[in-house]
């Protein structure tokens, strides 16, 4: 099988879908971002346009705001795969682990919350001044959103509402929400934002897929190497297990899946779903 004419069919169906989204949002030509490269720009007037700032005042009506979200979710869950496919075969290596700095413990807020008055040292001022400024600067710096590598999981825990009084299922009332109410539409932005850079930089998404894929084995690895040893499982003192994804699609179908297709991203998600999952089984070795 041909992957990189795959890769390439595909990936250029995203780019047409991406391109209705942005226009249906209103964020094309002239608006908040330029979502893909342009031929004869340079890479600073790239970054800076990528880096834009977003106006608090985006916003789109309901019914519009509903129907990006309705494609942009299987938009994305077929760039997520996407991705897999193109880190087929790659393999990276890892930096060392850096050695964690020991964070000192100040006893300064427990005093202060007995009411003890505490002398603060002019280093200790400065490491404080120092912080804040770096707090500023982060708060200051636009919001840049990144795909994410794994489809999100439904909640363990369900909430059902109780009956109605007459015995209808479902006790809370049906409230149609006017189809022309203003919606905030910033997050809508920064995902379209964090699709198109990734169809953009399909290379470096692939990369970023197999160092998560080389760390995972490598901690499954250490982790049975200490089961066969009889060690207790690592855990700080204190701190309750940490839950870790150890495959990045969700089982069964994919977000956003219908059963019957109405859109072009949708028959471009169920393709890309069964090469995902193709990429991702292991070599036999028999």
């Amino acid at each position: 099988m041909d992957w990189n004419a795959a890769i390439d069919k595909n990936r250029e169906a995203l780019k047409r879908v991406l391109a209705m989204l942005v226009a249906m949002a209103g964020l094309g030509a002239g608006g908040q971002f330029t979502f893909f490269r342009q031929e004869g720009r340079s890479s600073p007037e790239v970054v800076r346009a990528e880096k834009r700032k977003l106006s608090p005042a985006l916003t789109l009506p309901r019914n519009l705001h509903r129907a990006i979200a309705k494609l942009l979710r299987p938009a994305e869950a077929a760039v997520r795969r996407l991705i897999i496919v193109a880190a087929r075969g790659l393999v990276v290596t890892l930096p060392p682990a850096r050695p964690r700095k020991p964070q000192p413990k100040s006893m300064e807020p427990l005093l202060r919350g007995f009411g003890i008055a505490v002398t603060v040292s002019r280093d200790e001022l400065r490491r404080i001044a120092a912080a804040r400024r770096a707090a500023e600067i982060r708060a200051a710096r636009p919001k840049k959103r990144s795909l994410p590598l794994f489809d999100p999981l439904r909640p363990w825990s369900v909430r059902r509402w109780p009956a109605a009084a007459d015995g209808a299922p479902g006790g809370m009332p049906f409230r149609r929400l006017p189809a022309d109410d203003p919606v905030d539409a910033t997050r809508i932005a920064l995902r379209l934002q964090a699709l198109a850079a990734a169809l953009d930089d399909l290379p470096g998404q692939a990369r970023r897929f197999a160092r998560w894929r080389a760390r995972n084995e490598a901690a499954a690895a250490k982790e049975k190497l200490r089961q066969e040893a009889g060690i207790a499982p690592f855990r700080r003192t204190g701190q309750p297990a940490r839950f870790q994804r150890v495959w990045p699609l969700k089982p069964g179908r994919p977000p956003g899946w219908r059963p019957k297709s109405t859109h072009e991203v949708q028959d471009v998600l169920e393709v890309v779903h069964g090469l995902a999952q193709w990429a991702m089984e292991k070599p036999d070795t028999s």
